[in-house]
């Protein structure tokens, strides 16, 4: 059985990069050419509604596909950019289609942790932070912003990272969950820069709302999106028992409870799964449940807190 047998995930998503797609009426799709193990076959920017739009992440330093989505736009005004969250493949091409349309820049903020990071903690080169960005106009959950044809409701998602927004259009019922949730793969949640704390609240955040087509940062819509969002929900609980089930075997460190459940996990995401651990194991000592000596680091050992 592997890891995600309880998360219908989806991985069929045969969009080029470049190319202009109407994913539904109102909104298009332009895939990034940047494939990783971490952004699935790459960054997809999004264009909401005609003639008067708004673009969603931008995407990474690209200026190709900075010109495939001022292409995309072509003899249309875009008057709104949004950025879901400050990381590398998704905020640092707001500059280029800013300095092309004139269009401001909203979002939640500038980079920022979850949490001030530990005197014991080395920075986390997972984290791949843009810390360049700074939006024209903050903005905060519950707020609206309304365009010519369109309305997007912030909905307040952090966890991935802690400025983590997601852009609901209510009367549509479709959300844009940026990292928060896709399709494709879980999220990343990685310390002191993401929080499963907050990773938690946000899932059940999304699934008490009725937006039920959720386009994501990579890979293809999601249909039924809170039906996936409990999906998720009961997998990271599963994944929470896994620790505590390897614990429960005596005190242990982070990289013997990777590899006692990640079985099969391709090599370059090790890191990131430690990462992943990490931030179920800060929720776990934050609620009593599991000890370790010191702050709850990448490098400590854990054991239950009854032991």
């Amino acid at each position: 059985m592997s890891d995600n047998d309880d998360v219908p995930f989806n991985r069929d998503f045969p969009l080029k990069p470049g190319i202009v797609e109407e994913v539904r009426p109102g909104v298009r799709r332009v895939l990034c050419n940047n494939p990783s193990p971490f952004t699935f076959t790459g960054t997809v920017s999004y264009i909401v509604g005609r003639g008067n739009v708004a673009i969603i992440d931008p995407g990474p330093d690209d200026e190709a596909h900075a010109a495939a989505l001022l292409d995309a736009v072509s003899g249309e005004t875009v008057s709104h950019i949004f950025v879901t969250h400050t990381h590398r493949d998704h905020s640092p091409n707001t500059a280029r289609i800013k300095r092309s349309t004139g269009a401001p820049v909203y979002a939640e903020g500038p980079h920022r942790a979850s949490r001030p990071r530990f005197e014991s903690e080395k920075h986390n080169p997972e984290s791949g932070a843009d810390r360049n960005f700074a939006p024209d106009i903050r903005i905060g959950h519950g707020d609206v912003v309304e365009g010519d044809g369109w309305r997007l409701e912030a909905v307040a998602t952090p966890g991935h990272t802690a400025n983590h927004l997601a852009f609901a259009w209510p009367e549509r019922k479709f959300n844009f969950v940026g990292d928060h949730v896709m399709g494709w793969s879980t999220s990343i949640v990685a310390p002191p820069d993401g929080s499963m704390i907050d990773y938690m609240e946000s899932l059940d955040r999304l699934a008490a709302r009725e937006e039920d087509v959720y386009f994501s940062g990579h890979g293809p819509e999601i249909p039924e999106g809170p039906r996936f969002v409990r999906f998720l929900i009961r997998h990271r609980k599963a994944r929470e028992a896994s620790i505590l089930h390897r614990l429960a075997k005596g005190e242990t460190d982070i990289p013997t409870m990777v590899r006692a459940i990640y079985i099969g996990i391709d090599p370059r995401l090790t890191t990131a799964a430690g990462y992943s651990v990490l931030a179920h194991l800060e929720d776990l000592v934050a609620r009593g449940v599991v000890a370790t000596d010191g702050d709850p680091v990448i490098g400590g050992t854990y054991r239950m807190a009854n032991a």
